[in-house]
């Protein structure tokens, strides 16, 4: 994360645009230096997290509901596979597609990733009490809504 060069404007650190690029890169290394100590990465978190609220589901289903782009999509799930945390098996309707579904083991490492996701999130909202950070969620989902609508439309 880039800190301001020395005598920069006091005017940028006003600047919400700023204040959130800043914020989410602390974000990032807490959440990535929390994942890399349990041997993951946040794709990982996301399939797991995925497949366990949606159930088995093809691989561009899971790009879709995670949001991972399928070219990243099939490294993650390799990945997943060979830890043996999800399983791929041919789809009934389709055999050329698979369906991957998630382990026990999978339900394991998404648990210890939540746990260390709810640690960062502590870590990362430390100084505001439990009022202000529902209200930061509140008001950042509310940014993320309009900009997801507004990339929607027509």
């Amino acid at each position: 994360m880039e800190k301001p060069a020395e005598g920069a404007p006091a005017s940028w650190e006003s600047l919400p645009s700023w204040l959130l690029t800043q914020t989410a890169g602390h974000a990032q290394r807490l959440v990535g230096d929390a994942f890399s100590a349990a041997q993951a990465r946040g794709y990982h978190y996301r399939l797991l997290a995925t497949l366990e609220e949606f159930g088995p589901a093809s691989q561009a289903t899971l790009g879709r509901r995670s949001g991972i782009h399928l070219s990243d999509m099939v490294a993650a799930v390799n990945e997943l596979a060979d830890r043996r945390l999800v399983e791929r098996s041919p789809d009934p309707s389709d055999r050329r597609r698979n369906i991957i579904s998630l382990t026990a083991a999978g339900r394991q490492q998404l648990r210890r990733l939540e746990k260390r996701l709810a640690e960062c999130q502590d870590e990362l909202l430390a100084p505001l009490s439990p009022g202000e950070r529902q209200r930061l969620t509140e008001l950042l989902s509310k940014l993320l809504d309009h900009h997801r609508r507004a990339a929607d439309a027509p």
